[in-house]
């Protein structure tokens, strides 16, 4: 029933499968990849024929993980995968990348690529397997995708380079590299660093290249025995009529390549377009026409730049004119404003609590992401109309690199115990306005009174290559991007590389233009960051009027139940009293955040209180909680308590204690010893004796009566008989004596 084909590499230490010919049957192609334990299913389908009115390339990416794969089951209410997740999504735009340049250009196939996770073994990621079973499936099937690509993720640990870490050496890492490549050329490189110099990303990239090898290799092998005839398909591309076009509109749209202002040249590369659709297309060929224009305005910008001549006019490494601003608006917690040419990001920091913390529910387990940061793009950014959707692949994904290049300069959770939250908004954009969303989000962190380690700014470069003439661009314009063969993003400080981005749209770049491109990147990126440094060149160390404070005070763990109380009611009790967030670790750290100083300050003496144990020498306020014949039992702090005898009262004899203190009363003392784990209280010691010269009398100083006096005490132990532990507030009866008021015993 199965033709099974299986193809087996020892490969970092693990063993990498391709199998084919078991699953999925029924589409172009589909194999299976396991690399440790980890398995996913890639499957390619595509139309036998284009479908009419299409221009473009339709080919979609899906990579889907199964919570089954890792022995889980979803959450929410209906207990099953539903949209994407982040990860997902970034997979999906890390697959497609470095696969699409390699489909021929006249292909217009609708395509689809599906790669499902089935089993995850919570060491090996399953984002490499599932590119290399992509570029696989496409290898072996009919569709027209004839050189195999494959992939691989690098780590630098203790000044050695590491081929496909596990998670756990991951975390150790200071380089998460991911590179797809060919046998000879480099495709797409995405990274995050921790500060690395340009040298370690460049050894990296090579040792990338050479464990790619073995891979393509592999693949290779598995076509050979497995692969299908590929289809035949031939380009309607009219050499003549193209001439034609070219020669009667180069002119035109050289003026119109000139004009510096985006909209404006937008108009008029437009406007001439419209010209030849007029003249030259026709119900048939109409789409022909316009491959034919577009084919015309790549042509004429890519010699404008093998002859040095940009469309703004600029150098090719120059950058563009920038301008920054910081503390634009009074109520955010920091804000920035970084424009470059005709790219404007606004960025606000949102500085919160624990509780703000993202809680991400994945393959791995759950867990908390304290630094957030979200990148929008509305339309009105680039003139036009459009609908305000959700944030879709392209925003997620600009998002994310950004977050990853300042991810290596902020500050720890013991250090600045906040979570963070971190918006660019995208008011204009004219190429890389995620590289402007970085500058703007340093600039807002600093302002924001965040210690970050240094600044960070960001630059995209861009490529025209034809055979081996090549040249580099410093901070591509978007019609650069669009007409050009490379993306080339850097982000760092200034001593190292925090972030790397590369796509292409030629099928692969070879290590020198990597190289030169790095270099010529450092000096731009130097640039903008001396014009970012005029504005903010160091953190604000004061956080802004309405940011709330997060403090974190220690407690013994032997306390932790105290403070949080039976069914948490008496943490409870503190959060509504002191209009603060307070979470509690095992480990007895009391983070708080309060709206304002005052309120931190009552959550805090409230906990205090709690948590705080009797020290000998200190003076305290308590309740008598019983009076025998030798002395006081007095309870105090919450639970402790202690004994003042008697002799502790007066310099005196007492005969009659309870004619003087009843049970309930408050009472100021001192601590003046411990013996046997109990503690020795005195009331003279803070307050003096207890009624002076009378103290040996059978009745205390000033009472009316004997009589009176004991039916006072005798109503009082009445009183106080059920309610021994509560505080009771001195009696209103003229008959006390007038001394002890004036000694504070009664409050």
């Amino acid at each position: 029933m199965f033709k099974i084909v299986k193809k087996e590499l020892d490969w970092g230490g693990r063993k990498l499968t391709l199998e084919t010919g078991r699953f999925a049957r029924q589409a172009n192609a589909s194999v299976l990849v396991t690399y440790g334990e980890t398995s996913v299913l890639c499957c390619v389908t595509a139309e036998r024929n284009p479908k009419e009115g299409i221009d473009f390339f339709p080919l979609t990416v899906n990579y889907i993980e199964k919570t089954y794969s890792a022995g889980k089951i979803p959450g929410g209410f209906f207990k099953r995968e539903g949209k994407l997740s982040e990860k997902e999504t970034l997979t999906s735009r890390l697959i497609d990348r470095p696969l699409r340049p390699m489909f021929d250009d006249n292909y217009k196939n609708e395509t689809q690529i599906v790669c499902t996770v089935l089993s995850y073994d919570k060491e090996n990621d399953a984002d490499i397997p599932a590119l290399i079973g992509a570029s696989a499936a496409l290898s072996i099937s009919e569709i027209p995708f004839n050189d195999p690509i494959a992939a691989a993720k690098i780590a630098f640990i203790n000044d050695e380079f590491i081929l496909n870490p596990t998670f756990d050496e991951l975390t150790e890492s200071q380089l998460d590299l991911t590179v797809a490549a060919t046998d000879d050329s480099i495709l797409m490189v995405e990274s995050e660093a921790d500060n690395l110099p340009s040298d370690v990303m460049l050894e990296a990239l090579n040792f990338s290249q050479d464990s790619i090898k073995p891979v393509v290799k592999l693949i290779n092998e598995l076509v050979a025995d497995a692969g299908l005839e590929k289809w035949v398909f031939e380009s309607s591309h009219d050499d003549k009529l193209f001439s034609t076009i070219y020669n009667k509109y180069k002119e035109s749209f050289q003026k119109a390549f000139s004009i510096k202002d985006k909209l404006a040249r937008k108009d008029e590369v437009s406007q001439v377009s419209s010209k030849i659709i007029d003249e030259y297309a026709n119900e048939e060929n109409e789409l022909e026409i316009s491959s034919y224009i577009k084919k015309i305005e790549k042509d004429i910008v890519r010699d404008m730049v093998f002859n040095d001549t940009r469309i703004d006019g600029r150098k090719l490494d120059e950058v563009r004119q920038i301008d920054c601003q910081i503390d634009l608006f009074s109520r955010v917690h920091g804000s920035a404003l970084f424009t470059r040419g005709e790219t404007q990001s606004l960025a606000v920091v949102t500085l919160g609590s624990e509780d703000d913390e993202q809680l991400i529910d994945s393959l791995e387990g759950s867990s908390k992401e304290r630094f957030m940061l979200h990148y929008n793009f509305p339309p009105f950014s680039v003139g036009e109309v459009g609908m305000l959707r959700a944030p879709g692949r392209r925003e997620i994904g600009h998002g994310k690199l950004a977050k990853k290049s300042l991810n290596s300069v902020l500050p720890s959770f013991e250090e600045f115990p906040y979570s963070i939250r971190l918006v660019s908004e995208i008011f204009e954009s004219n190429g890389s306005s995620s590289m402007a969303s970085v500058c703007a989000g340093s600039m807002s962190l600093m302002a924001s009174g965040v210690p970050i380690k240094d600044s960070v700014s960001g630059i995209a470069m861009g490529l025209v290559k034809d055979g081996d003439k090549y040249k580099i661009l410093s901070d591509i314009m978007g019609d650069e991007d669009h007409l050009g063969d490379m993306d080339f993003k850097v982000a760092g400080t200034k001593t190292g590389i925090t972030a790397l981005q590369m796509d292409i749209k030629i099928k692969g770049i070879t290590f020198e233009i990597f190289s030169n491109a790095i270099k010529q990147a450092e000096d731009g990126r130097l640039h903008i960051l001396s014009e970012m440094n005029k504005a903010i060149s160091e953190p604000s160390k004061t956080l802004g009027q309405y940011v709330p404070i997060m403090e974190v005070i220690k407690i013994k763990e032997d306390k932790i139940r105290d403070v949080i109380g039976q069914g948490g009611k008496v943490i409870k009790k503190i959060c509504e009293d002191s209009n603060c967030k307070i979470s509690i670790e095992d480990n007895g750290d009391v983070k708080i955040c309060a709206p304002d100083r005052d309120s931190f300050n009552i959550a805090s003496d409230i906990i205090k209180s709690i948590v705080a144990e009797p020290e000998i020498g200190n003076s305290y306020d308590g309740v008598v909680q019983k009076i025998t014949d030798y002395g006081a039992f007095v309870g105090f702090l919450n639970n402790s308590s202690g004994l003042i005898h008697i002799s502790e009262f007066s310099e005196n004899r007492i005969n009659n204690l309870d004619k003087f203190i009843s049970v309930g009363d408050p009472i100021n003392f001192k601590i003046i010893g411990k013996e046997r784990d109990k503690l020795r209280l005195s009331y003279k010691a803070v307050n003096g004796n207890i009624d002076g010269d009378s103290a040996n009398d059978d009745s205390p100083k000033n009472e009316p009566s004997e009589k009176k006096s004991d039916n006072k005490h005798k109503r009082k132990k009445e009183n106080n008989r059920n309610s021994a532990n509560k505080d009771k507030k001195p009696s209103k009866s003229e008959e006390k004596p007038e001394k002890k008021k004036k000694k504070g015993f009664f409050w």
